[in-house]
């Protein structure tokens, strides 16, 4: 009994089996993309009918910067008790008032029994 036999052809050259290959892959990819519903966006509204007051004792860091300088690592290094270290700014100048890293405002320095303090002269816009 003769069976009959069914061959692939086999080519010498790499280039062709890689293209053979490349097509049996593609074959088996499923190619179909996914719908997705349009949405128009959607921006958040301020409602003047929100009760913020359950936050009122929510605590937040408010920090006043009195201002700043870059110095080199030696000069770091050598600051000790008694160093001065220059800042960026005037003394008649407004300190940034900054809640949780955001700037909210400026004020002045003031002092109040013997502890410094800050008298607000400006809140930004939001």
């Amino acid at each position: 009994m003769a069976e009959a036999k069914t061959e692939t052809p086999v080519s010498d050259d790499p280039q062709t089996a890689q293209d053979a290959a490349a097509n049996a892959a593609e074959d088996q990819v499923d190619d179909t993309i996914p719908e997705f519903e349009q949405l128009k966006p959607n921006p958040p509204k301020a409602s003047k009918d929100l009760d913020f007051s359950r936050f009122g004792g929510v605590q937040v860091t408010l920090a006043a910067e009195l201002g700043r300088t870059q110095l080199t690592i030696q000069e770091l290094i050598g600051l000790a008790e008694g160093s001065v270290v220059e800042l960026n700014r005037a003394i008649s100048a407004p300190v940034e008032l900054v809640a949780q890293g955001v700037p909210m405002g400026n004020g002045e320095v003031v002092v109040i029994d013997n502890q410094f303090a800050i008298r607000i002269k400006e809140i930004y816009p939001s």
